[in-house]
């Protein structure tokens, strides 16, 4: 996905949440900055696969199995740790950075690519962390315009940004383990995320013609969220 096809969605995003577009543009420079660019290439071996996108919600560890038997594991956030401790190869990571820097910063020292985020609330994470990132295996994302090294495939959290990734790559089937839309623990910004999630879900599935199990019983509730945002700029018929 292109950011022109992304922008509206972003612009709904930015309107329901109150962000400043212009801290995501500065978060973006000071990562582009930093950044050198990384050859989406190198990610071709996951053309007509099985990808796992990794949640890192609890259920994760009931669903181990989903992301063993997949021929890509992509793991967005602390599901990297949750999988690896189980014996499980994370082939790639999305982060913002949040939670666990560290391991990012270790995965990319092994060659394993990380998509690192860049966003108005984590500035000083960006300068913190993507320079002991390994340059080879730093994808820098922003959810603004893209800039230089810094990359817009689309997505909004870690999660659904990694679902955009390998659909971008050229991914034959995604599934989703350690999803959990309605988990009790999250507070109540990061239940809005997830229902920003789930809306993005539902617009990549839309696009791809597959259906996401994940996303069963949620379809109605994004498509009513998702239309007025898309009507007259991707064209709601064909989205």
């Amino acid at each position: 996905m292109n950011f022109e096809t992304f922008e509206p969605v972003y612009e709904a995003i930015l309107a329901d949440f109150g962000f400043d577009r212009a801290a995501d543009e500065r978060a973006r420079d000071v990562a582009a900055d930093i950044a050198t660019p990384f050859p989406l290439g190198r990610l071709d071996d996951w053309r007509g696969r099985t990808v796992a996108i990794a949640g890192a919600a609890p259920r994760l560890a009931d669903e181990v199995d989903v992301a063993r038997d997949a021929d890509v594991v992509v793991a967005a956030s602390t599901a990297a740790d949750a999988l690896r401790d189980r014996g499980v190869t994370v082939d790639c990571m999305v982060t913002d950075l949040d939670k666990n820097p560290e391991t990012a910063a270790e995965l990319t020292r092994e060659g394993v690519p990380v998509a690192a985020h860049a966003h108005g609330d984590n500035i000083p994470a960006v300068r913190e962390w993507l320079p002991r990132f390994a340059d080879d295996a730093t994808l820098a994302t922003t959810q603004a315009a893209p800039v230089g090294p810094v990359r817009n495939l689309g997505g909004f959290t870690d999660g659904d940004r990694a679902a955009f990734l390998a659909d971008h790559v050229g991914a034959g089937r995604l599934v989703f383990p350690g999803w959990d839309f309605d988990d009790p623990d999250v507070d109540a910004m990061k239940a809005r995320k997830l229902d920003w999630a789930a809306r993005l879900l539902r617009w990549l599935e839309r696009r791809r013609g597959e259906r996401f199990a994940v996303l069963d019983g949620r379809r109605e509730e994004a498509d009513a969220a998702l239309d007025p945002v898309l009507r007259g700029r991707d064209g709601v018929d064909d989205v």
